[in-house]
Parts: C-alpha cells; sequence; structure tokens
C-alpha cells in the first residue's frame, strides 16, 4: 500500500502529535533513566529539550535551557532529579563513554 499524500499541515499537525506523545510517554516512563535512554537510542530527554529549544530559537524564540527541560520533563529538571534519577551503575557508565565519546 503507497503511502498517503498528506498536506504540508497535515504533516505538522501529526509531528506535532506524535511529538506530544512521546513526551508524554517519556514523562510516564520515570523508571527509564536518561543514561538508559542514551545507551540505547543514542539521546535523552536532556537531548530532545536541546532540540526544542534549538527549534524555538530558529524561530526567534529565546528559551533558556531550565525552561526547554521543563517544557520535556514536566516539571523543573532538578525537581525531576530529585524525584527519579537513580545513580548509574558503572556498567552503564561504561557503556555510555563507549557508545558517546564526547557527549555530555
Amino acid at each position: 500500500m503507497p503511502t498517503p499524500e498528506i498536506d504540508p499541515a497535515t504533516r505538522t499537525e501529526l509531528e506535532a502529535a506524535a511529538f506530544r506523545r512521546l513526551v508524554e510517554h517519556l514523562r510516564e516512563r520515570t523508571d527509564v533513566q536518561n543514561i538508559d535512554l542514551m545507551n540505547l537510542a543514542g539521546f535523552c530527554r536532556n537531548c530532545l529539550s536541546k532540540w526544542y529549544r534549538g527549534a524555538a530559537e530558529e524561530k526567534g524564540i529565546p528559551l533558556a535551557d531550565p525552561d526547554a527541560r521543563e517544557i520535556i520533563y514536566g516539571m523543573p529538571y532538578k525537581e525531576w532529579q530529585a524525584k527519579h534519577q537513580k545513580e548509574a551503575g558503572e556498567a552503564q557508565k561504561a557503556q555510555f563513554a563507549a557508545s558517546n565519546p564526547g557527549h555530555g
């Protein structure tokens, strides 16, 4: 079955809906740590917030890192860390270092 023709406005609406669902899913899955996401997928919630901030800046909308993170996390980043972040294990850290050199 061929891919249906989708006009640009509808495409943007669909992409926005998928993005909102991804963010909702990440907010619900607080058991999944950012280092797990980085090790498996090469991106995490912080990456997503940076991409969001970058898109805003491309549109001339200044957005500070803490504000972009709050949009993605649904709360201030420090609050999310205190509630949900666990210390990464040595194996996780080693995998991260090997698969994401220079990422920080």
